[in-house]
Parts: C-alpha cells; sequence; structure tokens
C-alpha cells in the first residue's frame, strides 16, 4: 500500500491502494454478512434434503421385511439420539441454561417435527403411492406461508405465488402422479398429517433468539422425545410395533437389517433434521421450507444412479421447474 505526506504532515493512500476500509459503509459490511448467512443457509438446505431424500428407501426396506412405520421411526430416533449424545453434551458444556430455556421448544420439535411428521409419512406410504403422499406431505410449504400471512401479515408477493405454484407443480411432474395407485383417505389423512407437522417443523427449527440452543442439541433433544411419544404410544395401543431381524432388500441386494436402521438414523436423521435447523435458522421458515423441496430431486437422482431409474423428460422438466419456483421464492426474500 503506498501513501504519501501533505505538506502538513499527515499521510494520504496512493492513487494504486485501493479503497480506504474506514470508509466502507456499516450497511455493506451488514450486507456482505447477510450474504454469506445466506450462501451457508443454503448449503445446509441442500444437504438435509439430499440426506432427508434417503429416508424413503431406507424407510420402505424395513417396512417390507415387516417393520411397522412407528417400530422404524423409533429406531430412527433412538440411535439418532444415542450418536448425537456425546457432541451435544460436549456443545452444552458451560450452557444448560439454554436446555432449560428452550425445553418446550425441544419438547414440541420431538413430538411433532420427529415423532407426528414421520410417522404421518410412513403410514402414508403404506396405504398409498409414494408420489401422492409426497405431495400431499409438502403442502406444508403452502402453509408455512399461509400461515405468515395469517399470523404476521406477510402477504405472499407475486414472486412468491408464482415460485411457489411453480414448484409444486414441478414437484407433481417429478413424483409422476399419472402412474398406477389408489387413493386412500385414511392415507390422505396421515399424509395430510406429515404437512401440518412439517409446516411445524420449520417454524420451531427457525429462531430469531439472541443465544439458540445448538442445532446438534436441538436435534438431540428432539429424537429422544419423539422416540420416548412413540414408544409410549405403542404401550398403549395408539400404533402397531412391529420389527423383524430378517436381511432387507435394499438398492436390489439383500442385506442386514442393521444396514438400514443405521442409514435412516445416521444420514437421514442425525445429518439431516441437524442440517436443516441450521438452514432454517439462517433462511427462516418460508424459503428455508422451499429449499426442502430438493429432497425430491435427490431422491430422484439417488435412483437413477443407484438403482438404474433413468428419469423420464417430464420428471426433468419437474425439476427445472422446482428449481425455478425456489429461485424465485429466493429472490422475493428482502
Amino acid at each position: 500500500m503506498s501513501t504519501v505526506r501533505t505538506q502538513d504532515g499527515r499521510t494520504a493512500r496512493g492513487a494504486g491502494a485501493g479503497p480506504d476500509p474506514a470508509a466502507v459503509r456499516p450497511g455493506e459490511v451488514a450486507g456482505t454478512a447477510a450474504g454469506r448467512r445466506r450462501g451457508a443457509g443454503l448449503a445446509l438446505g441442500l444437504l438435509s434434503a439430499m440426506t432427508f431424500g434417503t429416508s424413503g428407501t431406507f424407510a420402505s426396506s424395513l417396512i417390507g421385511a415387516g417393520w411397522s412405520p412407528a417400530s422404524a421411526v423409533i429406531a430412527r430416533a433412538a440411535v439418532a439420539a444415542l450418536v448425537l449424545t456425546i457432541p451435544a453434551l460436549v456443545r452444552l458444556r458451560g450452557r444448560w441454561h439454554l436446555l432449560r430455556r428452550w425445553s418446550g421448544r425441544t419438547i414440541a420439535y420431538g413430538l411433532i417435527g420427529v415423532a407426528a411428521c414421520q410417522l404421518g409419512y410412513f403410514n402414508a406410504i403404506e396405504r398409498m403411492p409414494v408420489g401422492i403422499a409426497l405431495l400431499l406431505e409438502y403442502m406444508g410449504v403452502v402453509l408455512v406461508v399461509l400461515w405468515l400471512w395469517a399470523r404476521h401479515g406477510q402477504r405472499p408477493r407475486p414472486l412468491t405465488i408464482v415460485g411457489g405454484v411453480g414448484a409444486l407443480g414441478g414437484l407433481a411432474l417429478m413424483l409422476n402422479l399419472s402412474g398406477p395407485g389408489g387413493i386412500s383417505l385414511v392415507g390422505v389423512a396421515w399424509a395430510l398429517l406429515a404437512a401440518v407437522s412439517m409446516a411445524v417443523y420449520f417454524f420451531l427449527a427457525a429462531s430469531a433468539d439472541a443465544e439458540p440452543l445448538p442445532p446438534v442439541v436441538m436435534t438431540w433433544g428432539g429424537m429422544i422425545v419423539g422416540a420416548l411419544a412413540l414408544v409410549a404410544s405403542g404401550a398403549t395401543g395408539m400404533v402397531r410395533l412391529a420389527a423383524s431381524t430378517q436381511d432387507v432388500t435394499l438398492f436390489g441386494h439383500q442385506v442386514s437389517w442393521l444396514v438400514s436402521v443405521l442409514g435412516l438414523s445416521l444420514i437421514a436423521a442425525a445429518v439431516a433434521y441437524t442440517a436443516g435447523i441450521g438452514a432454517a435458522r439462517r433462511l427462516g421458515a418460508k424459503l428455508g421450507s422451499f429449499v426442502a423441496m430438493a429432497e425430491i430431486l435427490f431422491a430422484v437422482l439417488f435412483a437413477w444412479v443407484l438403482l438404474g431409474q433413468t428419469p423420464t423428460g417430464m420428471q426433468f422438466l419437474g425439476g427445472a421447474l422446482i428449481l425455478c419456483g425456489v429461485t424465485l421464492v429466493r429472490l422475493d426474500e428482502p
């Protein structure tokens, strides 16, 4: 950096020295920080969507081997909680007051975001085609927008409306709803429960608190609460509990049931939920819920790469519509 000395003894920056850091406006610094935060949120959201995209594959292999949906959810939550125990305790060291302050929200997160959402979805796919169940579950994105409008007066602007319609239309194309399969009213009810639970999940995960509970701790607590709630429901006969130790069919091969349980717990729960909380806190409930729709893109991609199920032209078009819809919603953010 070059400087020149003036007649009164002061120094001035030379012509090639670049901008003076002291002259940078506070708004520019805040804008840069917000941009980095938003970029990190999008990366975490995509990681969460990618790992959530594996849940249907792992869960279906267990259900096909005789597991009940509730048992699959219990195994998923319990193993994930066990794995996250040490990381959560490390993050809580010296900050146990956060767990007490966030106890209510963590319990609600476990009951609704973990237990109800997963149980609703797994019971739905047991009674109806996966594509229709997913489409109904992702109506939760619409519920997020409607709640922000009704409760907080955040009326959706044209870009959000167009983006939402485009993303849901793309979702329908991706799921190939024209395929065979009937509609079960009970299955629809379970899928709508999953939709409401998904919307609540995003609001619980997003937080403007000055000192929020670390995502890994909230995931850990939610998994414990969700697993205990389902065990209690099974003990009272509210849900059916059934499990099997026989091999499962995964990616066209016979493997141990432990492979599916570990995949469902570590990849589709521990990583997926922790990354999802981090994304929601950086993006907000609305944008975070739209980014989560990328789960369908990853699910189709996994089926293409791992199972050789090449997407159709309509599915490629649907994927493009989802990406365009999410982009429009992102552009509509302040």
